[in-house]
């Protein structure tokens, strides 16, 4: 483990977070996209009090709760996809884990046992547990474990900065990123696949980078074609982080299984849920009748309250309307103070995730090496300044590569973006220089 010691945090009110020494921290990416509605929120923190108050704790085997139905029912009317079940875990990582299992035993239900393999991306994250992490195609985090994973085969990335041609327009592109399904399905063998799991806008590994038009239709229309189930992982993007509750309701996709975590109760408690459709839970209904998986805090009452409190927040604020405003503000001011330096190569997002990727040549796209820890550098930088950023390397290939994202959270004022947007420039410029 590091030997660093990070600074010891004893308060945080809004996008704030204050430290032992007294220096003042302005959360610019929510820790990792967590904190959505900010810090302290006396309407969560009233929640939380009244149903530990009133029930801290049943054994979802043996109990449901109120919580618990009225979050799953508020979820299931957030999006207009029909994502008709719900199961409430601890963390992404779980969550994704479970989504793998679902669709797993999904086939064996139906008969198809056979219907293991799941099909991801380069570039990808989706957990650090192992079976997650071995569907991800972060690098530098299953490296060291990766002799105790299951191989999973991945394809290359929809990622537009790097892998579109200088000749190819976006849809063209979009069609020959999402054709590589087609054909590492054939390879594998279409009966062996169960499902093909991804980033809607995939978040830390290479900093919110979002599909180009028309990628995920033509991946729903290969899934569909070979009785595959498409996965989106909104562990990071959903819960209205880029502007609609899921961020694929933007991609006129319907997927069959969805995740969802950070900010679903924003960091005030921990939880995840999996989000599905009604076929697939038939699926179990007229089979065996139970979902062969659990962990002992599923579903945990005052987590349960603090999500379903958090999300109404967002809605009685009409946050994700902000969420989309203020998105373009922070893409305009990221431009404006960034958009010209020698080694901003893009600025990129969607909604409230968004990132600048940092580059040794524009022209060429080039990245610094690796050694010379480019990121972790403007972070520091960043934090010295009081702005917390969430840095990111390998974005390129994921050994090379810097970015650092932003995530601040719904209700950020335009005040707000304008200073963390001069911090973040002064920052890239003590490391890079004027550019």
């Amino acid at each position: 483990m590091a030997n660093c010691v990070p600074p010891l945090a004893v308060s945080a009110s809004g996008i704030e977070i204050l430290d032992s020494t007294g220096k003042r921290y302005l959360d610019a990416s929510g820790g990792a996209a967590v904190s959505c509605i900010g810090h302290g929120d006396a309407r969560v923190v009233e929640a939380i009090r009244q149903q530990v108050a009133a029930l801290d704790y049943a054994h979802n085997v043996s109990f449901t709760s109120e919580a618990a139905e009225e979050l799953a029912a508020f979820l299931c009317d957030a999006t207009p996809l029909p994502l008709e079940k719900v199961q409430f875990v601890g963390s992404g990582s779980e969550a994704v884990e479970a989504a793998l299992k679902l669709a797993r035993q999904y086939h064996i239900e139906r008969g198809e046992p056979g219907r293991h393999v799941v099909i991801t991306r380069l570039q990808s994250y989706h957990g650090n547990t192992l079976g997650a992490l071995a569907r991800g195609g972060n690098v530098a985090r299953s490296r060291p474990y990766a002799p105790m994973m299951v191989e999973s085969p991945r394809i290359e990335p929809c990622f537009d900065y790097h892998c579109r041609r200088p000749d190819e327009s976006l849809p063209a592109y979009g069609q020959r990123a999402a054709d590589a399904l087609e054909e590492e399905i054939l390879r594998v063998g279409p009966d062996n696949v169960s499902a093909f799991i991804a980033e809607t806008v995939v978040g830390a590994t290479s900093g919110a980078v979002p599909p180009v038009p028309g990628y995920f239709q033509r991946i729903r229309e290969i899934c569909d074609r070979y009785g595959i189930l498409l996965i989106l992982d909104e562990v990071m993007c959903g819960a209205s982080r880029t502007g609609p509750f899921l961020a694929c309701e933007a991609e006129d996709v319907q997927p069959d299984i969805v995740t969802l975590a950070k900010g679903l109760a924003g960091g005030y408690q921990s939880i995840a849920a999996v989000m599905c459709t009604q076929r697939i839970h038939q699926a179990f209904a007229e089979g065996s009748g139970r979902f062969v998986h659990g962990h002992t805090f599923m579903a945990h009452p005052v987590a349960c309250a603090a999500a379903l409190a958090v999300q109404k927040v967002i809605r009685q604020d009409r946050l994700d309307i902000n969420v989309v405003r203020q998105g373009e503000i922070l893409g305009h001011l990221l431009k404006a103070r960034l958009g010209h330096h020698s080694h901003v190569g893009d600025i990129r997002g969607r909604g409230l995730l968004q990132a600048i990727e940092l580059v040794a040549d524009r022209g060429s796209k080039q990245p610094f090496s690796s050694t010379r820890g480019l990121a972790a550098a403007v972070d520091v930088e960043c934090r010295a300044r009081g702005l917390m950023v969430y840095p990111g390397t390998g974005t390129v290939d994921g050994v090379v590569g810097d970015h650092i994202l932003l995530a601040p959270p719904y209700n950020v004022s335009c005040v707000e973006l304008g200073q963390i947007v001069e911090r973040l420039g002064d920052a890239v410029e003590a490391v890079l220089g004027k550019g």
